[in-house]
């Protein structure tokens, strides 16, 4: 096998790993998005998103150390850990930075159909996004309007 052919195997390799196990967790995957959403007068933050709702991009911490200094972190850390060094491998082939890696495996489950919408609706919740930062008064009730539409349909197909 000539060095072309190895990196191809390698990458393949790599993505059937990263998605077998997106597919064998029975739990959705986390969201590191966090929305702040006033409901009935109250501050509440969700992975959901609502009317009006202000998107915090959280990152969770990695374990934890101990007073002695010594580092301790799960399997789950441990897994993540190894999908980033996978992504960081493979991107001269991917041309993926690893978070792009991972929402490419994850999506690797859904139907082509939803796959082509989670991108249409990327590019669309990123330009409401936009616009509802120079946005006051009815255009930008409008504009969270729009937005929180675009947000749920997003959560429903599992982009």
């Amino acid at each position: 096998m000539h060095l072309r052919g190895l990196h191809h195997f390698a990458a393949l390799t790599a993505l059937l790993l990263v998605t077998s196990h997106a597919n064998a967790q029975s739990l959705p995957p986390p969201t590191k998005t966090v929305f702040r959403c006033e409901e009935g007068g109250k501050i509440v933050y969700s992975d959901a998103p609502c009317l009006g709702a202000r998107k915090i991009d959280v990152e969770p911490t990695r374990g934890v150390s101990k007073l002695s200094g010594k580092e301790r972190i799960g399997s789950t850390v441990q897994h993540e850990l190894r999908r980033e060094q996978i992504a960081e491998a493979v991107r001269p082939l991917s041309g993926m930075n690893p978070q792009q890696f991972d929402t490419f495996g994850r999506r690797q489950s859904l139907s082509s159909a939803a796959q082509r919408e989670c991108l249409r609706l990327d590019e669309q919740v990123m330009a409401a996004e936009r616009d509802e930062h120079g946005a006051k008064g009815p255009v930008l009730a409008d504009i969270q309007a729009r937005l929180f539409g675009l947000r749920k349909r997003f959560r429903e197909l599992g982009c």
